[in-house]
């Protein structure tokens, strides 16, 4: 497996549990909205969390694992 895909997959795991925490904390406030509206208020809010939570981390937590051969 390549280091891109290793890296790839690390992120797919921890992109769910960030959309999912982020949909139901904006639940309650968005109930009325259209899909596309909520998709608009979360798309800002999952672009920080992974530019300088997710990604660093990754980046750093896993670093071996995705650099191995």
């Amino acid at each position: 497996m390549s280091p891109r895909l290793r890296f790839t997959c690390l992120v797919a795991i921890g992109v769910y549990p960030l959309i999912t925490l982020l949909s139901y904390i904006i639940a309650p406030l968005t109930t009325e909205w259209a899909i596309w509206q909520r998709t608009a208020l979360l798309s800002p809010f999952m672009v920080v969390a992974m530019t300088y939570g997710l990604i660093p981390m990754i980046q750093t937590r896993f670093a071996r694992f995705i650099a191995a051969k």
